[in-house]
Parts: C-alpha cells; structure tokens; sequence
C-alpha cells in the first residue's frame, strides 16, 4: 500500500481512471439531454464558452440537432464496457490457455504454442473487420470478437510464468498430499499469477479502446444511432472545419482514457513486481 501511495504514475493513472469509469457509470443520470433525441432547429450549436452559445447545450451539438454532451458520456460507456467485457472474455481464454500449456507441458503446450503462434501471425483489426463483416456489427458481437482476438499476451505470459510455479515446492506438497491437478491449479498456480493477469488487463482495456475506436469510425463497429467514441469522431469528420469540437471533444476522452489506463497499468506493474522499476 505504501508503495502504491509512493508512485506518482499509479496515483494519476488510476485516480483518472477511477473518475472515467465512475463517470460512464452515472452517465443516464449526468447527462443533461436524452443521447438520441434530434432537434434539427438546434443542430451545429456552439458550445457554452462560445458568443453564441448557451448552458442549454454545454458542448454544443452535432449536425442532427443531439447534444454533443450527453452523446459524449453515453459513447464513453458503451466503450468502456466493450473494452471490459471484451477483456474478461480474453482474460478466461489466454489464462486457461496458458495455465494449462505450462503446468502440463509436454503435447499440451507444443499445441497451446501453436495456437499461440497461429495467433500471433493474424493481423488482429483486419481478422476482426472479416470477422464484423460475417457475424454483423453490434455491442455483442464486437465485444466477444475483440476479447477473441486479443487472448495471446495472457497465454505467452501465464505460459511462462506456470513453468517456473510448477517446480516450486508448495506444488510438490499439493502433489503430495492428494491434491488434484485441479485443485493445485485453481489453489495454488492461479492466486500466484493473479497479479501479472491484473497487469496485462489493465494494459489491454487500452488497445482494445483504440481497436473499438477504429472499427467504429470506419463503419464495422458500433452502429448508429448508438453512441461511442469512435463512431462520435466519425459523425463529426464531415463538418470538422466548421465544427472541429465535434472531433476534438472525443478525440480528447480517447486519448485521457488510453493514457490513464497505460499509467495505471504501468504504475501496476512497479507495484506488483519485486524488482520494478525505481520510481
């Protein structure tokens, strides 16, 4: 906890975090207007710092008439919640993957590296766009394609990793005593790797942010009238030299959001590991 307190990165990172997530969370009830409803007398308004602007609509609006405010909290909750559930997903696949790869070895763990290499040869956005175009683009099929895709960091790490616990004495007393491969892995190998999967997730939800963001500004993401932050860059793109807040403004809750994850996760990292890096 001291160390945790200790590190600037963490304390930044994670409180920055912290407020995102609790922000996506209360978004029905922060938001000032309804995301979907379209005013078309109000479209294009200026933000409230603006001559013409008023508190009506803080942010302004888009080219439909919606506030910009309200689709803007909507969007970084549907974001963060494909990254999450998308992370969950990967976490149960590469830790199961590799858990089991380098606690049985032998053609167990030549086949898990094959996958893994199989894996590591695919170029993930373009196997997801193939993957969108076949299945369809929804919140659901977006979260269990990306969590599908982004499993291998879990499984090279945790493979790595179980190799070395496997040979440590507290496993030879499990074994000796009658405990099954089950139970030392779930009792003893997986309380001993938690800390390394916390730190790859919170590395991860970032890259999946990004990989979201991209899908959905191209079109192979999330589908309007829903909200995310990509998909509210790509509604702004066509007025961006009248308008260029409506590009800025999730632009920006992109990049706050990527970077306080990476130095959370960063901070996680020193923390969790015994011989860190010096603060």
């Amino acid at each position: 906890m001291q160390k945790a307190l200790s590190h600037a990165g963490f304390l930044v990172g994670g409180g920055g975090l912290l407020l995102i997530f609790l922000v996506a969370l209360l978004a029905p009830w922060l938001s000032p207007h309804d995301p979907y409803y379209q005013d078309l007398s109000m479209r294009l308004a200026d933000p409230v710092w603006s001559a013409e602007g008023s508190w009506h609509h803080v942010l302004g609006t888009d080219a439909l008439g919606r506030d910009l405010l309200s689709r803007l909290l909507h969007g970084l909750r549907v974001s963060l919640a494909i990254s999450v559930g998308a992370t969950l997903i990967s976490i149960v696949i590469g830790s199961t993957l590799g858990i089991a790869g380098g606690y049985f070895g032998g053609w167990i763990d030549n086949f898990i590296t094959y996958v893994v290499n199989v894996k590591l040869a695919l170029p993930s956005l373009l196997v997801s766009m193939s993957l969108i175009a076949v299945f369809g683009a929804s919140i659901g099929s977006l979260t269990v394609i990306l969590g599908i895709l982004v499993w291998d960091r879990y499984a090279i790490v945790l493979r790595s990793v179980t190799q070395q616990l496997r040979s440590q004495e507290f496993v030879h007393s499990a074994r000796a005593v009658g405990a099954s491969d089950l139970r030392i892995l779930l009792k003893e190998i997986l309380p001993n790797v938690a800390n390394h999967i916390i730190v790859i997730a919170s590395l991860e939800i970032g890259i999946i942010i990004l990989i979201e963001s991209v899908l959905s500004f191209i079109g192979l993401g999330v589908q309007p009238p829903t909200p995310s932050l990509g998909l509210l860059i790509a509604e702004g793109r066509n007025v961006i030299f009248f308008k260029p807040l409506l590009v800025v403004v999730p632009g920006v809750a992109i990049l706050t959001t990527v970077l306080a994850v990476n130095l959370a996760g960063d901070g996680l990292r020193d923390i969790l590991t015994p011989e860190g890096r010096n603060v």
